[in-house]
């Protein structure tokens, strides 16, 4: 069957796939979460957009000044055969790394909560004892 298509109206698919090309080197960003990083004067804040993921995804290292966020997640086959128009987070596995300034963060005070698909990771700063004038007295 032969269905002739009305050039003033266009397939709606056919502008979306149009539109939606994707080169080799934008593939990885989608495969990859968004991360915002806010510094106050007493936390680091890492907040990490991750939806469709689980607390117990999640694997969260900080070794020689480099915290590390990473998943690894087993997909269970699905009986049903979905086909995505375009499927842009897809989390199942990921790593990201980042350097934490030295001397700077306290890796005993850090917290990790995950939220509506938001994993969000806050790193204490430590004190820092600021000195005070002392007088020397010559003996």
């Amino acid at each position: 069957m032969l269905v002739k298509r009305n050039p003033i109206l266009p397939n709606i698919f056919d502008e979306l796939l149009r539109d939606l090309s994707i080169e080799s080197n934008q593939i990885s960003k989608f495969r990859t979460p968004a991360v915002n990083i806010i510094e106050t004067e007493k936390y680091f804040i890492v907040s990490l957009a991750a939806p469709g993921l689980t607390k117990k995804d999640f694997n969260i290292d900080i070794e020689d000044n480099i915290l590390t966020i990473s998943t690894q997640k087993n997909i269970e086959k699905d009986e049903k055969k979905e086909i995505f128009i375009l499927k842009e987070y897809n989390f199942d596995t990921f790593k990201r790394s980042f350097n934490l300034p030295k001397d700077v963060v306290d890796i005993d005070k850090v917290s990790a909560t995950y939220k509506n698909g938001e994993l969000i990771i806050s790193i204490s700063k430590q004190e820092i004892i600021k000195e005070t004038a002392k007088l020397i007295e010559v003996k």
